[in-house]
């Protein structure tokens, strides 16, 4: 193998088909998965009364669990919906794009078609990528708690409360994580 340098296209190329977040979208998903993870805390603090202080260290080991899990998913969603967005969309930001280029310079014919590929390529990359995220966010937000919801008052009803929490939460952040694995 050579040891040649990756130019500047092919490093942009691996980028959108790495499964690698940036840092800012690795923030917001861990900030998202923390969130969502501890929103049953509510639902067993007020509804199951659950104490805080008697509860706490299982409230944040199960809420750490269920954060780093939804974070995958997060991840995983983002991952396998970014180049099918990219492809439907494909015709609407080509054509807007077209557009502000052609508002931008009256010397059309003078941008290259090369440029007018990149500004294309570039511009899909990012609402594809914008659009998965949000996508992702809310999919596994919904599905998780709708799990947590369905497990605690229904499967997991007849359990005491703090295995209730533990069972329905993790296994929550389980199923939504495994699901994010497959293939669609």
């Amino acid at each position: 193998m050579s040891s040649q340098k990756l130019t500047a296209e092919e490093e942009v190329l691996l980028n959108d088909f790495s499964k690698s977040v940036p840092r800012s979208t690795s923030i917001l998903f861990h900030l998202n998965a923390l969130f969502v993870s501890a929103t049953p805390i509510w639902l067993f603090w007020r509804i199951q009364q659950l104490e805080l202080d008697t509860y706490g260290i299982m409230f944040a080991i199960v809420t750490l669990i269920s954060t780093f899990l939804m974070s995958l998913a997060y991840k995983n969603v983002k991952y396998s919906l970014k180049h099918k967005i990219a492809q439907k969309r494909h015709a609407g930001v080509t054509a807007e794009v077209m557009q502000q280029v052609a508002d931008a310079s009256s010397d059309m014919k003078k941008t290259v078609k090369k440029e007018k590929d990149d500004r294309v390529l570039f511009k899909k990359t990012e609402v594809a990528d914008l659009e998965a995220t949000h996508f992702s966010i809310f999919y596994n937000n919904a599905l998780f708690l709708f799990l947590v919801i369905i497990l605690s008052f229904y499967v997991l009803k007849n359990f005491s409360s703090g295995a209730n929490y533990l069972g329905s939460s993790v296994t929550s952040a389980c199923i939504v994580a495994f699901l994010s694995t497959g293939s669609n």
